[in-house]
């Protein structure tokens, strides 16, 4: 692969780029948006799921592709796939970007109440709506 950056959309604690340079992930030009027709599911871990009306928010980055390999084909992670999405960033503009997902939403007694806190304080850190933050259960 290249050393083009492209944009990615994180929607769970990758959003904090702090996770992404503990993960020696160099994610530039940081920007915060949403997408539409997604809804926020936590199982073990965060995907977005394919619901009208929804709206999902988290951040824009431009990594490189050896980078969202390497993010995501660490433990437990091999089972979300690359699909694109249109993010609407918060500043008015809409971008096409990737977004790794789960093939499979996980079933609903699967929950993770540390995942979902941390995600909660990383999306208040990050100024998300009030609404948004206190959906994240």
């Amino acid at each position: 692969m290249t050393d083009r950056h492209i944009d990615g959309f994180f929607y769970g604690l990758f959003m904090d780029a702090d996770v992404l340079r503990e993960a020696q992930v160099l994610a530039l030009n940081p920007r915060p948006g949403y997408v539409d027709g997604y809804g926020l599911r936590i199982g073990l871990r965060a995907t977005l799921i394919p619901e009208p009306g929804a709206r999902a928010y988290g951040m824009v980055f431009a990594l490189i592709h050896n980078d969202l390999e390497e993010l995501y084909s660490s433990p437990g992670l091999e089972q979300y796939c690359p699909e694109a999405v249109i993010v609407h960033l918060l500043e008015g503009e809409a971008l096409p970007a990737l977004c790794y997902n789960l093939r499979q939403a996980p079933p609903p007694d699967e929950s993770n109440p540390e995942y979902a806190s941390r995600l909660r304080a990383a999306l208040q850190r990050l100024r998300f709506p009030p609404d948004y933050v206190a959906s994240v259960e």
